[in-house]
């Protein structure tokens, strides 16, 4: 890693934990815009065209639904 990139780390690492997620958001973003393209299987790339199409029509899960499934999951609900 260079310097530069080592000092950002420190810098980021004084910040409130919200303002760290969003650091973290625009690295990873940047991260994969380096990545090369994955080649999806049909399956997948139907899930996803059906996804946003679901998107398109506003056809969303409860914010009961999806509460459940943060809990089901173990994952740390973060708002937006």
């Amino acid at each position: 890693m260079t310097k530069m990139a080592e000092d950002a780390i420190e810098r980021v690492r004084e910040l409130s934990e919200a303002q760290q997620d969003k650091a973290a958001e625009m690295l990873l973003l940047v991260a994969s815009r380096s990545a090369s393209l994955v080649r999806l299987d049909d399956q997948t790339r139907a899930a996803i065209l059906e996804g946003r199409a679901q998107a398109r029509r506003r056809d969303f899960v409860s914010d009961d639904d999806m509460a459940a499934f943060f809990i089901r999951h173990g994952v740390k609900h973060r708002s937006a």
